[in-house]
């Protein structure tokens, strides 16, 4: 087992929500990501990678100032926790359902030119996953294990449905963010609180 010191929060975090429980479904490609399938059928993913991908995920955000980011999550249960995200580190973000053309066609009032996108989940994100691939835009996905992944350049394995590991995702992701960027020299120095990012 590798020691909690190595893991961006207490591995016992990720079990508490459940960021590690997947669907019944597994495709292909999120096989390298999948731990073991329990006897309800359920799939478990590997936490040490679900770790690792986040560890990565935050360090291709921090290359990039808040402007240039754009993150979008359709499903409703990531909404709170995405725009918390956005207050504490100022990047943009799409709620709900994502305004379609807004990379790639340049007559739109709403047109916005972005290096970096994040989505909720590629499924119900399709839309923004295939204009940024069509503008040559990088795309991070929090994925499940039910997910395929056409033009994702960075998979974060991860339960991409509930409420609870949304918001541990974002709230992790937020701090690293800023961490990364020199924004705050510690932990101690954020005040994002993990309830704000998931509510009950």
């Amino acid at each position: 087992m590798v020691e909690t010191e190595q893991y961006l929060v207490p591995v016992d975090d990720y079990l508490k929500v459940g960021l590690h429980i997947g669907t019944k479904f597994r495709t292909k490609a999120m096989s390298p990501f999948i731990y073991k399938v329990r006897n309800d059928g359920l799939s478990v993913l590997n936490v040490q990678k679900l770790n690792e991908r986040l560890e990565v995920a935050a360090k291709l955000l921090s290359y990039y100032k808040p402007e240039e980011i754009v993150i979008v999550c359709r499903r409703e249960n990531g909404w709170t926790a995405i725009e918390m995200f956005s207050k504490f580190t100022g990047i943009k973000t799409f709620a709900g359902r994502y305004p379609p053309g807004i990379l790639t066609n340049t007559n739109l009032d709403k047109f916005i030119e972005t290096k970096l996108i994040l989505v909720g989940d590629p499924f119900p994100d399709k839309n923004i996953v295939d204009d940024a691939a069509r503008v040559g835009i990088p795309v991070i996905a929090l994925c499940d294990t039910n997910n395929e992944l056409a033009n994702v350049d960075l998979v974060v394995p991860c339960n991409n449905k509930g409420k609870k590991s949304l918001g541990l995702v974002f709230w992790i992701l937020a701090r690293e963010y800023l961490k990364l960027r020199g924004v705050i020299k510690d932990y101690s120095e954020f005040t994002g609180k993990l309830e704000d990012f998931s509510p009950d």
